[in-house]
Formats: structure tokens, C-alpha cells, sequence
């Protein structure tokens, strides 16, 4: 493969800098007859869906792919699969598909979440055990259920007692594992920060309490802003649960408060579709948006995307020796977020995809 030439302003230093590209890497220093392929633009790292399903709106692999070449085309090059029950490892070796940081199957308990995507727990002592398994198989990550609908208290509730949720994060992190969790009420919450989890996705039920609990833990937020646009329609279809319609609606209502206060409060927000969880693939932009219009800077908003996650999922930017993941666009998306919609070019591990 040639060595490759880009030259641009490169995010988020904002400076015009050249850089080369050879076997997959990036190079800061001239490379002798290098192909230029960029001669003007932005370049941005690639940008990041850290909440994505991969394989879970999927008969098959084949289908998956077709999901994965949706989020590439989008410029998503790095995907944070936040559970599936599809074994995705095969997708891993495709160079051309962005890369999948997997988190295996969900963790959950019977009739508590969709049927047939989780490992169901009979007994909430198994959770230990079960986290063991999956942080072993996944990479890096393991996906809690942290609260769903109890059809017997006709509301949203907790799935795990605090005792087994320390227990459970623990081990986790004695694996070298980060733990996320589902999680729409408030009643959750408490119990998941307090046991050191790393990550709340949706997290549309915090309050004060539980906002200023995160920002003195350092636990990250993934909102899906654009999952959360599905909430009425969720309410409407729960007529037979009207206290779990209503509390779906209340807290759709107050989502825009709710994120305005995580970030006024310094909590790490990051941006993630839930593509494939009743998300089409591919929107990316559309939640880069969403964070915008609920308080983000433009930059910060792009950043939540891109270089701010890359760095939180432990993946470098645009310098001497990272993984050669370029989006190119011809004006500055930190100010005009539409730029983010028409990449002029897109280089994953080195390859020239667009």
C-alpha cells in the first residue's frame, strides 16, 4: 500500500499541519513520494458512537455488516457495541468495517428487559459471576440492565440489590473491565454510582443528587438523545401500565433540563445513537446535534464524538503513531455542525474508503 499525504487544519488544535500516513499509522514527518490525497479541509479523527448495537437488530452477520457499513458511511470509524447477542468478533477482522469495541450480551433478569437479547439471571447473586463471564468475553465492557418495567409494580424498578451491584462492579474492574448500565428511572441510580460504575446510559432519571454523586465519582454519561425521542411513543404503546406511561412522559418532559444540568455539573458526556435498539444506523450526526441544542459548544459537541471519546475509549487522536482514522470535511465543523454530513474523505486503519 502507498504511503499516503494529507495536508489541513487538524482538530482539535486547529492548526494546519501535514501528515503521512504509512501502514496504517500516521506519521508526522515527510514520507518520500507519498500519494496526496487532502491538499485543504478539516481533518477530524474518526468519529466515535459510544452506544451502538451492532448485531442486536440483526438476523445475521451479514446483516450486521450491512448496520456497520451504514455507520462508517456516516463517518463513524469506532463503535462502543453496548451489548448484542450476536457474536460480532468475525466483524472485527474486516478492515474495511469501522473497529467494535464489544460488550457482549446485556446482563439481565426474567421478563426485565427484551426477550431474547440478554443472559437472564434467575437468581440476582448470579450477577458476580455473570459479570465475570462476560467482561472475560467482551472487550473491555460489560452491559447492566440497571432498571426496567416491574409488571408487577406497574413502574420502572431496579434489577439488582446495592450489595451484589459492589460486588458485581468490583469484579469487573479486577478484570480490567468498565461497566455501563441501562438506565431510564431515578430509582437505579443510586446504587450503580455508589458501587463505582464507570458509565450511566439514557440516564434520563437523574436528579441533583444523583448528578453531583456522578460528577464526584467521575462517571460518564452516554444520553442517546435521539433514542429518547422515542419515549411517547413508548408511553403510548403501555396503556395496560398507565404510573410507567405517565413516568416515561415525565421524564421525555424534563430530558432537556436533566442534560443541561449533567453538563453544567462537568459530568463526562459522550455522544451515542443506540442504533440497532429501535435506532436506525448511520445517525450519528443527528445525536452530535442533540447535544448541541441541550447545551454543548459546537467543538464539545463534535469533541463527544470524536476526539474526547476516542480518548475516554483509549484510542489517540491525530498524531505520531495512532491508527491512521480520518475524516475530512471542507469546512469547519466546530462551526457549521451540517459540515459533518458531507465528509470529502474518509481513511480507516490507512484505506482510502471515500
Amino acid at each position: 500500500m502507498p504511503a499516503l499525504h494529507l495536508r489541513g487544519v487538524v482538530l482539535p488544535e486547529g492548526e494546519t499541519r501535514d501528515l503521512w500516513i504509512v501502514n496504517g499509522r500516521i506519521r508526522l514527518t515527510p514520507v518520500p513520494y507519498a500519494d496526496t490525497i487532502v491538499d485543504g479541509g478539516y481533518l477530524v479523527p474518526g468519529l466515535v458512537d459510544a452506544h451502538c448495537h451492532i448485531g442486536l437488530a440483526a438476523a445475521d452477520l451479514d446483516e450486521a455488516e450491512r448496520h456497520a457499513l451504514m455507520d462508517r458511511d456516516a463517518g463513524t470509524l469506532l463503535v462502543r457495541d453496548c451489548g448484542a447477542p450476536l457474536d460480532t468478533r468475525p466483524l472485527q477482522e474486516k478492515l474495511e468495517l469501522p473497529r467494535i469495541i464489544r460488550a457482549g450480551r446485556h446482563i439481565s433478569r426474567p421478563k426485565r428487559y427484551i426477550r431474547y437479547v440478554s443472559e437472564e439471571l434467575d437468581d440476582p447473586g448470579q450477577l458476580p459471576a455473570a459479570v465475570a463471564e462476560q467482561a472475560a468475553d467482551g472487550d473491555g465492557w460489560v452491559k447492566l440492565v440497571g432498571d426496567w418495567i416491574d409488571r408487577d409494580a406497574g413502574d420502572l424498578a431496579p434489577l439488582w440489590p446495592d450489595d451484589v451491584l459492589a460486588e458485581a462492579i468490583k469484579t469487573a474492574h479486577d478484570a480490567g473491565a468498565r461497566v455501563t448500565a441501562h438506565v431510564f428511572g431515578e430509582d437505579a441510580l443510586p446504587g450503580l454510582i455508589r458501587a463505582g460504575i464507570d458509565c450511566i446510559e439514557h440516564g434520563t432519571g437523574l436528579t441533583a443528587d444523583t448528578i453531583d454523586l456522578m460528577a464526584a465519582n467521575g462517571t460518564a454519561l452516554v444520553p442517546t438523545l435521539i433514542n429518547i425521542e422515542t419515549f411517547p411513543d413508548l408511553a403510548a404503546g403501555a396503556a395496560k401500565y398507565p404510573v410507567y406511561a405517565s413516568h416515561m412522559l415525565e421524564l421525555y418532559g424534563r430530558v432537556r433540563q436533566t442534560v443541561g444540568a449533567a453538563l453544567e455539573a462537568g459530568i463526562p458526556v459522550y455522544a451515542g445513537t443506540d442504533a440497532g435498539g429501535g435506532i436506525a444506523h448511520g445517525r450519528i450526526v443527528d445525536e452530535v446535534v442533540a447535544l448541541h441544542e441541550l447545551g454543548m459548544s459546537r467543538a464539545d459537541a463534535v469533541g463527544a464524538a470524536s476526539w474526547t471519546a476516542r480518548e475516554w475509549l483509549g484510542f489517540r487522536g491525530i498524531e505520531e503513531g495512532a491508527a491512521a482514522d480520518v475524516i475530512v470535511y471542507d469546512t469547519d465543523p466546530r462551526t457549521d455542525l451540517a459540515a459533518l454530513r458531507a465528509p470529502s474523505r474518509i481513511v480507516l486503519r490507512g484505506r482510502v474508503i471515500q
